[in-house]
This record gives structure tokens, C-alpha cells and sequence, in this order.
């Protein structure tokens, strides 16, 4: 199996972050390793290409940057983990919807291991746990958005780890109206955001092993 390198990016402004992975998926030739950057950001909205800017509720101050992933509107700011997966998914023999579930099924697996019941939600990418208040969405604690060019991945997930949530509250995220957000210090999983980032990277790589 093809190896997968790790790179610990710590805190990043986003657009330094986006123009690399462009570059570097850009660059790369059917021998260039597959690899994961995990980092946080601070704080930002990403917009994607069918996303709606009615879904920015109000302007906070917090920067907007229109990206090239799937999706629509997200929040990433401190104390998130953020795991980009920059993978030829021709060599692997994956399509986008096998990326989609190997990424949703590490979040699972990761927040198992801690005893805590996640799951997907039909019609929106991401991961979900029960949430007691009165929407009628679960929770969602990680997001993804992909670009896959030439047979080749990158942006990825983020999961929402120890983090002031209230940004999440000036959009409807991913373009739902009052669905709540969670993080896994609310769920009493007790992990900072970079050893969050390096436990979901394994889980990822058990995944795309299998």
C-alpha cells in the first residue's frame, strides 16, 4: 500500500494553507507520495463553490474567502483540528464518494474510541452526534469539503475540538438554519487540537488502508 507522510503545519493563516495545497497537487506526478497536513487556523469563514453568501447571517468581522472545495459555508478558528488529505485517489482506486466515507468513518472511529455515538446525516457530508436542545438536526462537530482535479484530492475535514463556537452562530453551517454545532471538550473527550489532529490522521490512514 502506498505510504501516507504526516506534516504538522501548527497554526496557519488560511490562504497560505489553500495556495499550497493547490501547488503541491499541482506539482505532484504519479510518484509523489500521498500525504496529510494537519494544522489550525485562525479565525476565517470558507465559502465553497455552491455555497450561498445569504448563509453568512451577519458580518462579525471575521474574514470571508471564496474557495474551489464542495460545500458551502464553515467556520475554522483556533482550537479546531484541521486534517488536509492530499491523495491521488487514481492510484488508490477511490472515488469521491469512497474518499468521502473513509473521512467521515475516521471521525466516527475516532470519537468511539472515547465512547461517544457519532454518525452520518443524509444530504449533508460531515459528522453528527445527538444533541439534546430543541433543533431538529443532531449536532455537527466535523465538517468536509473537497477538490479533486486530475484523479487528485486535496482540502479535507476539521473537527471541532476545544474552540469558541459562538462564529458558528453568525452562519448556518453548511447551509443549514439552526443546525447546532458541538466539540469534543463538550462531549468530555480530553484531547487538544494537535493530538486530536494526529489521532484522526491514524484513523484516516487505518481507513485508507482497508
Amino acid at each position: 500500500m502506498t505510504p501516507v507522510f504526516v506534516r504538522s503545519l501548527g497554526r496557519i493563516d488560511y490562504l497560505p494553507a489553500w495556495r499550497a495545497m493547490i501547488d503541491f497537487t499541482a506539482a505532484r506526478s504519479e510518484t509523489t507520495p500521498d500525504e496529510l497536513w494537519l494544522c489550525e487556523h485562525p479565525p476565517v469563514y470558507t465559502l465553497g463553490r455552491a455555497g450561498k453568501p445569504e448563509h453568512r447571517l451577519v458580518d462579525n468581522g471575521i474574514p470571508l474567502v471564496k474557495v474551489d472545495r464542495g460545500g458551502q459555508i464553515t467556520y475554522h478558528g483556533p482550537g479546531q483540528a484541521v486534517v488536509y488529505s492530499l491523495l491521488d485517489l487514481k492510484r488508490r482506486g477511490l472515488g469521491v464518494r469512497a474518499l468521502v466515507d473513509r473521512l467521515e468513518r475516521a471521525v466516527i472511529e475516532l470519537l468511539a474510541g472515547y465512547g461517544v455515538a457519532a454518525r452520518r446525516l443524509d444530504g449533508s457530508p460531515g459528522v453528527y452526534v445527538e444533541h439534546g436542545g430543541n433543533s431538529i438536526y443532531p449536532a455537527k462537530i466535523a465538517a468536509l469539503g473537497l477538490r479533486v482535479t486530475r484523479g487528485r484530492s486535496y482540502h479535507g475535514l476539521s473537527l471541532n475540538v476545544d474552540m469558541d463556537l459562538a462564529p458558528f452562530s453568525a452562519i448556518h453551517p453548511c447551509g443549514h438554519a439552526g443546525m447546532p454545532v458541538t466539540q469534543t471538550r463538550d462531549l468530555s473527550i480530553d484531547l487538544a487540537p494537535a493530538r486530536a489532529g494526529e489521532a484522526l490522521a491514524r484513523c484516516l490512514i487505518a481507513q485508507l488502508e482497508r
